[in-house]
């Protein structure tokens, strides 16, 4: 076999897809490239036990077909170093002998088999399909991600939720403390369906769906997602399991509101909360008719610090606590210049708002609010 191509072309693509490979794998081959040649196409795959992906180069000059499993490493590390100009790929069939000839010199690796190389599994039969623009599956990602948890007790929680019906598709992410549930109303579903989004794959999705265009389809059954963009193609294992009823915990009643300027807010947030207690992080807001005044403490070093930030609030003076890293989160992924807090208690959950949701769009993030010691 043997091709040529650019090497900022094949390093640029060789990156992306490289994110999967796992630092440890129980596979050895998992720390390869599969790669494909037919025609003048040259197909990479990158997996680890879980999720795979999919891209391909176009190339020239071919001679032959097949398929040959490359060392990662040694194939990432050595383009790196090349400036762009073409690069041929001369593989030897029996022995699997790979030499890279470049202008100046020639790498050579042994590659291996790529048939011993772990294959998808296709997708059933009676599999969901949806399809929608690259934007709207990145706004409803990248607004949800942050908040998923870590918990092993609790897998269905450590992703994001697709939620979808014949009128919407609702992104939901939760770590039990903080929740955040993106609505879309432009993008519907042909049937009621849902699946649970594992992180490798989301945070994927979030890295590669900035750089392309066009709509994006969606294939899933009770175990495995297909994500097909314009350029790449994921295969990802789902996380099993009933998602709890996000909607329950959500308020229905929280009639006090708070309207403040969310830069003003966060900037004010991140000064204080760097001396709260580092084991709890807890930030105390003191709610009054024109400012709400943040404060916290470490005792045990005797540190402290407030600050005051004018906003417009409907409604009794109240203290609350919260997780002051949580909320400078749930700041830092609303899009909005000014956000609404609706508060009912100190005991009940806070939910924070953009004051302005952009059309076909409904963004809620929900904080539980933490005990104050006074």
């Amino acid at each position: 076999m043997k091709f040529v191509v650019s090497s900022n072309l094949l390093l640029s693509h060789l990156q992306t897809v490289g994110r999967v490979i796992a630092s440890k794998n129980s596979i050895p081959i998992l720390d390869c490239f599969l790669f494909e040649l037919e025609d003048n196409l040259l197909t990479i795959t990158a997996a680890d036990t879980e999720t795979r992906m999919v891209t391909s180069v176009k190339v020239s000059d071919v001679e032959g077909y097949g398929i040959f499993a490359v060392p990662s490493k040694n194939l990432l590390e050595s383009l790196k170093e090349l400036p762009e100009q073409p690069v041929i790929f001369e593989i030897n069939d029996d022995t699997l002998e790979l030499g890279i000839n470049y202008e100046n010199g020639r790498y050579n690796f042994i590659a291996q088999k790529g048939d011993e190389y772990p294959q998808s599994k296709p997708l059933s039969d009676d599999a969901t399909k949806l399809t929608l623009p690259a934007a709207d599956l990145l706004s409803g990602i990248s607004c949800t991600l942050f908040a998923g948890g870590d918990d092993e007790l609790r897998p269905v929680m450590n992703g994001v939720y697709f939620d979808i019906t014949t009128e919407s598709i609702t992104f939901v992410a939760s770590d039990g403390h903080k929740l955040v549930r993106f609505k879309n109303l432009e993008v519907k579903g042909d049937e009621a369906a849902s699946f649970i989004l594992p992180k490798k794959p989301a945070n994927l999705l979030r890295a590669i769906l900035p750089r392309e265009e066009g709509p994006v389809s969606i294939g899933f059954d009770t175990n495995n997602a297909y994500i097909t963009m314009a350029h790449f193609k994921i295969v990802c294992r789902l996380i099993e399991g009933r998602y709890p009823n996000y909607n329950g915990v959500i308020p229905k009643e929280n009639p006090y509101r708070l309207t403040v300027n969310r830069m003003q807010f966060l900037n004010a947030l991140k000064r204080v909360t760097v001396f709260s207690n580092s084991a709890n992080s807890l930030i105390k807001l003191n709610v009054s008719e024109n400012s709400v005044f943040i404060s916290a403490q470490d005792i045990d070093f005797s540190t402290s610090a407030e600050e005051t930030v004018a906003c417009v609030y409907d409604g009794s003076a109240m203290s609350i606590g919260f997780k002051g890293t949580y909320l400078i989160e749930i700041l830092n992924n609303i899009p909005s210049e000014e956000v609404v807090l609706e508060l009912a208690d100190p005991a009940r959950a806070g939910l924070i708002l953009p004051s302005e949701n952009s059309e076909g769009e409904d963004l809620l993030m929900l904080l539980m609010p933490m005990m104050l010691n006074d």
